[in-house]
This record gives structure tokens, sequence and C-alpha cells, in this order.
């Protein structure tokens, strides 16, 4: 005996609503669509070598910024020392003898004496640690003395020069003023007593 399916009459698919108003006009697809769609392919393959390659390019350009710190090439050097009133501002510290860039060497060399003192001769420790407590305080209200006195010039020079003070501008002058200036950055370009450029 053959039994034969039983045919089932297909039913029409029923035509697709015509979109409501205020609805996009398509289902919302699931969260595993929505995040492929999202995901993109790195533009670069190897990560080790993107890396490396950041990292030489960084070191080209601390390189360039370091020699042009040391040469006075404005267009290299990092954006805190650059443009027209920054420049002036180093040149007048440059071009005066600021107390501080003689008073720290000579405070180092108190420090260490106060050090050696006690091992060398220790009847004399007493006298000669007072005597450096006078002249290391007597230093800094020196250094404080003249840092306002540089504050006071800078304001009254970049006034005229410029017709205002930018900020941060005296602040930067004074940090330079309390460096030895052989070890300023970026180098003094002008020598003591020459005038600003």
């Amino acid at each position: 005996m053959i039994f034969r399916k039983s045919e089932t009459p297909q039913t029409p698919e029923p035509a697709p609503e015509p979109a409501r108003p205020g609805s996009k006009g398509r289902p919302t697809r699931s969260r595993k669509e929505a995040e492929a769609a999202r995901r993109r392919p790195l533009v670069v393959d190897d990560r080790k070598e993107a890396r490396r390659r950041d990292r030489e390019r960084s070191r080209v350009e601390r390189a360039e910024a370091q020699q042009a710190l040391m040469t006075g090439d404005e267009k290299k050097m990092p954006l805190q020392h650059r443009g027209p009133e920054r420049r002036f501002v180093r040149d007048v510290v440059d071009s005066r003898h600021n107390i501080a860039e003689y008073f720290f060497p000579v405070a180092l060399v108190f420090m260490l004496v106060a050090l050696v003192m006690p091992l060398v001769r220790p009847d004399l420790y007493t006298l000669m640690s007072t005597g450096m407590i006078i002249v290391l305080w007597g230093g800094i209200l020196l250094c404080v003395v003249d840092a306002l006195l540089l504050r006071r010039r800078l304001r009254r020079v970049l006034t005229e020069r410029f017709g205002s003070v930018g900020g941060g501008l005296v602040g930067y002058g004074i940090m330079r003023a309390i460096q030895i200036r052989r070890f300023r950055l970026p180098r003094a370009q002008i020598k003591h007593g020459q005038e600003p450029r």
C-alpha cells in the first residue's frame, strides 16, 4: 500500500505592512549584527612594527627639540619656549646678573661642608653650623628680593614692548633666573649686560 502525503494548499505570504508613521520601516537588528557592523579592520596588521615606528618618530622629535634648545631654533623648540615674548623674557633675564644663579652653587658647597664638618672638626661644628644657617637664610632673602625686582622690571619692559603682560611670562622669567646660567635651556643667546633683542 502506497501512502501519499496529503498536499496542503500553500497559503500566500502576507504583504508587508506599510510603515507606520514614526517607525523606521524595518525590523531592529540584533546586538550580534550591530557589533559585527561596528568592527573595523586594523589599518596596521603588525602592532609591534607600528609601536616601533612611533617610538622612532618620538625619539627623532625629542632629539630635534633638544638640539633646538641648544641652538635657539624656535621652530623646533617645545611650545612652552616659543614666541617673541618668551624670547624677550629670556633675553632680559640672561642680560642681568641674578643672585640666585650664584647663590645655589654656594649653598650646595655649604651643605657639603655641613655634612663633612662633624667628622673633621666636631669641636667647631656648632659655631660653623650657626654661621652657615645665617649665611643660607641671608642668601635666600637676597634671592627673594632679587626675584621681586626682576618681576617689576619684567612687567615694565613687557608692557613697553608688547603693550601688555601675557599670562605666565613673569613666572617663566623668574624660574629662568633661578637656574644656573650654564644649565639654562634654551641656551642664553646674549651676554651679561647686552641689550635684549
